[in-house]
Parts: structure tokens; C-alpha cells; sequence
């Protein structure tokens, strides 16, 4: 496989994932997508592994699966689920699995792959957060272990930087995915009012996040490490309203 152009994406069967996975492909990577279901797209350069990340032991075992079959020197932490609830109906099951799905992946799949990106002094790791990290609606477990997210890759950033490897996140706000449209009906009034209370008047779509992603896992962009980049059209300058 070819230096420097090996990436693992968590969550590459659906979505922003997906979107992540068909455009690193297009880039010439070799992409590894851990995901509950497999993408659907055929590629030669696609390997697919079917792991629930909420559960830690299969999490551990599919991430020392993958560093020994890859050398990996991007990991894409993508996959995520919302579980909203008011503060009364919040359950304490759905956070632990949280922890799991959106830190505790994160961390293995670190863990795993960094003995490749020590060796090379080369490694690209990028978290994908949201907006919600800054308060939302019904968002208790999502926003906090979201936020979470933010403290990881900036500790993350502090330790790997002299060793060559970067560590940076991309914040989406609102974009079109099926996990969008779990929570707030398509073509409902409710979509089109969340639509004009963002700046830029639109909602996102998966292309807007996949392109950040790629510019912070370029080898060129050595120098950035430890920021946070909200892809949310304006939202995270002001409340918003689901």
C-alpha cells in the first residue's frame, strides 16, 4: 500500500461516512471502513469491517485486527448516533453507550495505530464532533460526549505533535443524512424553519464535511493541530433552534 495514504473511517457505510470514504477513495487512499453494516460501494481499494462500536471488547478486537492487517497513518472518527432525550428521560444506558460509540472507539483505534505512526513520525487523526458540543435540545449524552471530543484531540494534539502526528476536529451543524431525518421529518415546517435560522440559509450536506475532512489529513497540513472546525453554516455563532 502506499505511504501516507492509508486511512481507517469509523461509520463509512452511510452518510457523512460514506461521503468521507467514496472521497478519500477518489484521492487514491486505501480506506478500512468499521461500520455495523457494509457501504454498498466497490472498490478495490475498500476494506470493510463489521463492528458494533458501542461494544468495547468487539471494538478492541476489530481495531488490533485492522493495525495488523494495515498500516495505518489516518483514522477518520466518524460514527455517531444522537439517542435525544429530555433531562427526565435521559438514561444512563444510552450515555455509557455514547462513551463507547463516540470516545471510547476513538481511543482504541488510537491506540492501535500508533506504533505505525510513531515508526513513520507521520499519523493524521480527526475527530468528527458536532455543533450540538455546544449545547443543544435533548442532546444530554450526544453533546457531552461530543464535547468530549474537543478535550481529547486538543490533549491528543499536545502529546503526538513532536512525533509528526496531528490531531484536529470537524464540527458539523445540521447536514441531510438519515440521522438527520430520525429526529426532525423531511419536508417538515420543522426542517424548513432549522433551514432559515442558519446563517447561510440552507442545511448542510455530507460533500460540505467530507471536504473538510480532507484538508485536515493532507500531508501538507503538518502545521495544524489541535483545532476545532465548525461545518455548520454560521449555527455555533448563536442558538439553534430544532
Amino acid at each position: 500500500m502506499r505511504a501516507n495514504k492509508v486511512a481507517a473511517v469509523t461509520g463509512g457505510s452511510a452518510g457523512i461516512g460514506k461521503v468521507i470514504v467514496e472521497r478519500l477513495l477518489s484521492e487514491g487512499y486505501d480506506v478500512v471502513s468499521l461500520a455495523r453494516r457494509r457501504s454498498g460501494i466497490d472498490h478495490a481499494r475498500l476494506h470493510e469491517v463489521e463492528v458494533d462500536l458501542t461494544n468495547r471488547a468487539a471494538t478492541k478486537q476489530a481495531a488490533g485486527e485492522v493495525a495488523r492487517r494495515f498500516e495505518l497513518t489516518t483514522i477518520v472518527h466518524n460514527a455517531g448516533v444522537i439517542r435525544p432525550a429530555l433531562l427526565p428521560e435521559v438514561q444512563l444506558e444510552d450515555l455509557d453507550a455514547l462513551v463507547n460509540l463516540h470516545l471510547g472507539s476513538a481511543v482504541l483505534l488510537a491506540q492501535a495505530a500508533l506504533p505505525h505512526m510513531q515508526e513513520r513520525r507521520f499519523g493524521r487523526i480527526l475527530l468528527l464532533s458536532s455543533r450540538a458540543a455546544l449545547g443543544a435540545q435533548t442532546r444530554t449524552s450526544y453533546s457531552a460526549t461530543k464535547a468530549g471530543m474537543l478535550g481529547m484531540a486538543r490533549t491528543w494534539a499536545l502529546e503526538l505533535a513532536p512525533q509528526g502526528i496531528t490531531v484536529n476536529v470537524v464540527a458539523p451543524g445540521p447536514v441531510h443524512t438519515d440521522m438527520f431525518y430520525d429526529v426532525i421529518p423531511a419536508g417538515s415546517e420543522r426542517e424548513q424553519k432549522l433551514a432559515a435560522s442558519i446563517p447561510v440559509g440552507r442545511i448542510g450536506e455530507p460533500e460540505d464535511v467530507a471536504r473538510s475532512v480532507s484538508f485536515f489529513i493532507q500531508p501538507e497540513a503538518g502545521f495544524i493541530t489541535g483545532q476545532v472546525l465548525y461545518v455548520c453554516g454560521g449555527a455555533s455563532l448563536g442558538s439553534l433552534s430544532l
